[in-house]
């Protein structure tokens, strides 16, 4: 890859300048930052990945410090080969195995019991190690090149979107690291699914482009873990993105849902589980652009700003100014790759609130809902 822009601050951390030049080069710089105990932004084929070196424990303190991150919530070791996995976990069972000859590189987090190699701060305090094979090159590049494990959570501010976009990684990072490399707009859009392989029956932690069905297809019976379903504020997260807020844009986030499915398999809803590979009646979705409207009229009458997210079906539906098109209802991979861009959006207009409609259709409907829940503190209303 090359002519790709990076974004690099000075060494005070204080201008911002963007530069055009090779990505090798830039590769090579980013690298020798990494391996200076510095931190990197960096593009995945999921979201842009925050970097620094996973064995160190300092550095790992670093990044919680650029994020505003709790220091319990563990970060995930980016390797660039499956052998490294051996280095840095006590035991490889046969259905890892399985899923790494199956899904990597690509959008898999995997846990494991960690070696003692791997520090606490990194972890997150547990004694067990997520690790993952990104396939995006630029990200493949970086940790070959570095020589390093790389811990990477989003390069955002804790609690605020993923950035899909290395301005989005600007807009939160700018003068907080050493550097942003710019490799455009990411492929899928949400983070990676994230699976415990550290008991006899593999358990997903957070949903994401692989599904339950795909895993099922591989290492047969997968489980879901009940956080998930019913949110535990008392939780010790055994993965990112289990306990805390996340994703969370500005403005007061409202999802309105309807109960009425045509319905086989899971996604994760307020409070229930609910099906996956779902299909939203006509009827259903008429309730929720009816109740939106009503919600849309009731604060633009008492004086606030509102945006509506909604899909590219229905946008011509609504009674309000700042429409947001997440996607094709009918291709979940649209809503996926655009989610947080559109939540970021909501940002930019500075709206008090903002009225999604619920995505549960299809496979990726799970993940997307998780995400879209946690950005609206689970508030959800019922049609």
């Amino acid at each position: 890859m090359t002519n790709q822009k990076t974004i690099t601050t000075s060494e005070k951390l204080i201008n911002t300048k963007l530069m055009d030049g090779n990505i090798t080069a830039n590769v090579k710089e980013a690298a020798k930052i990494l391996q200076s105990k510095g931190l990197v932004a960096f593009p995945t084929e999921t979201v842009y990945g925050l970097g620094g070196d996973a064995l160190d424990e300092n550095a790992a303190a670093k990044i919680y410090t650029a994020k505003g991150r709790p220091s319990d919530n563990p970060l995930i070791v980016h390797i660039a080969d499956t052998k490294d996995v051996y280095e840095l976990a006590t035991e490889v069972p046969e259905k890892a195995t399985m899923l790494m000859e199956a899904f990597w590189p690509g959008p898999l987090t995997i846990i494991l019991p960690k070696k003692t190699i791997v520090p606490d701060g990194t972890t997150g305090g547990l004694n067990t190690v997520a690790i993952r094979m990104p396939s995006h090159p630029v990200a493949l590049s970086l940790i070959r090149e570095s020589g390093l494990y790389i811990a990477a959570p989003s390069a955002n501010t804790s609690g605020r979107p993923s950035p899909t976009l290395a301005k989005h990684v600007m807009e939160d990072m700018n003068g907080r690291i050493e550097m942003i490399l710019d490799g455009g707009a990411v492929g899928i859009g949400i983070e990676s699914t994230i699976v415990d392989l550290t008991g006899d029956v593999p358990v997903i932690l957070r949903p994401g482009f692989i599904t339950k069905s795909m895993l099922e297809k591989i290492v047969g019976e997968v489980t879901i873990d009940p956080a998930l379903i019913e949110p535990d504020p008392n939780l010790r997260p055994k993965a990112p993105g289990m306990k805390y807020t996340h994703y969370a844009p500005k403005g007061e986030l409202t999802i309105v849902e309807s109960d009425a499915f045509e319905n086989s398999g899971i996604t994760f809803t307020q409070g229930h589980e609910k099906a996956n590979n779902s299909v939203t009646t006509e009827e259903s979705i008429d309730n929720i652009v009816t109740k939106i409207n009503e919600l849309v009229d009731e604060k633009v009458n008492a004086g606030f700003q509102v945006a509506v997210i909604t899909t590219s079906e229905n946008a011509n539906r609504f009674n309000c100014e700042n429409i947001l098109v997440a996607g094709n209802r009918a291709q979940g991979e649209t809503i996926a790759a655009k989610l947080y861009q559109v939540l970021r959006q909501c940002d930019e207009l500075d709206v008090d609130y903002i009225f999604s409609e619920a995505f549960n259709d299809g496979e990726l409907g799970g993940a997307i809902m998780n995400r879209l829940l946690k950005a609206a503190g689970h508030r959800v209303i019922k049609v």
